[in-house]
């Protein structure tokens, strides 16, 4: 599984980083986890709200922080 955070380095991305780490960690999958700080790749992807959190290249979160509960529904295909 691929896991992307996009986002510039700001105090929201570095904690969806940190909530997506920890929803994995407590999961206990494999992830490849990659912060895409690149503003430039960011627009590529056509993300327009800060902070993005991608998973195998879908867009499931866009414009704020997810909870740790909330990712670990998403990475187990919860609703």
């Amino acid at each position: 599984m691929k896991i992307e955070i996009l986002g510039t380095g700001c105090m929201k991305c570095k904690r969806l980083t940190k909530n997506t780490e920890k929803a994995v960690a407590e999961l206990g999958i494999s992830a490849d986890i990659q912060k895409v700080e690149d503003i430039t790749a960011i627009m590529d992807r056509g993300i327009m709200l800060t902070p993005a959190m991608m998973v195998d290249g879908e867009l499931k979160v866009s414009g704020r922080v997810a909870d740790v509960a909330e990712i670990k529904r998403i990475l187990t295909g919860g609703t």
